[in-house]
């Protein structure tokens, strides 16, 4: 009956009120990506809001838990932390715990760092280089990513700039889901034993229980899920407060 109510709706409205509701309609779905893609920008990661679809997190997290995500690219992985990775080869992200950091250093560092100081020596513009990589040490604890941003434009410090991304990007970590019995290697991709930042689609900040079901029933239900959207197109086409 509630189907066919729709439909004399629809007939009783004419042309203008049909484009009307078409290009409100439109405008809804328009303003619901802009909102996406706006968390996108703020939260720093692909997909700022995923759903927990398996148990293997319980109890932490549960199926259909919703999870609000953050993936800034200055904040260290921690062992710890849950996060939400994606697998070469697999289209769902998962949402496990980092079980394992393996950190890679450089060695010799200092020697680099002292290097690409004489170099500093020998280069134009050395009393105002100095000058302001001393102001930073009155305020900073560790003066050398300082000292890069100011080199890396100005004389060209390549190589102490890659030692630096090593010391501190080069993290790789291994995952597990605490329902788990053993770690994720078995997901992983054939050969990889850790995980990179690359793989990091976000980090778990807030999560909202149950409220993602409806989701999960609209994956495993396709007529379900094609059923909900035909409703709610309709209803919003023949609304017309």
């Amino acid at each position: 009956m509630l189907s066919l109510d729709f439909l004399d709706d629809v007939r009783r409205m004419n042309k203008r009120q049909l484009y009307y509701q078409v290009l409100n309609f439109g405008m809804i779905v328009s303003s619901a990506l802009m909102i996406w893609k706006g968390l996108m920008v703020v939260t720093g990661s692909e997909s700022p809001i995923v759903v927990v679809l398996s148990g293997s997190m319980e109890p932490a997290f549960h199926r259909g838990d919703l999870l609000f995500l953050t993936n800034q690219i200055e904040d260290p992985i921690r062992v710890g932390e849950i996060v939400v990775f994606r697998i070469e080869g697999r289209e769902i992200p998962i949402v496990h715990r980092v079980l394992k950091i393996h950190e890679k250093y450089v060695k010799n560092l200092g020697g680099l760092y002292c290097r690409h100081l004489a170099k500093l020596l020998k280069s134009p513009g050395l009393l105002f280089l100095v000058w302001k990589w001393f102001q930073t040490l009155l305020s900073i604890s560790e003066p050398l990513p300082v000292l890069l941003s100011i080199s890396k434009k100005d004389v060209g410090g390549s190589e102490l700039h890659r030692a630096f991304k090593m010391q501190n990007g080069d993290i790789k970590f291994l995952t597990k889901g605490d329902n788990n019995a053993v770690d994720d290697r078995g997901l992983y991709k054939r050969g990889q034993h850790w995980l990179e930042k690359k793989d990091v689609v976000g980090r778990a900040r807030g999560f909202v229980p149950y409220i993602g079901i409806v989701t999960i029933l609209m994956n495993d239900y396709p007529k379900f899920k094609y059923a909900v959207l035909f409703l709610l197109g309709l209803f919003v086409l023949v609304h017309r407060e």
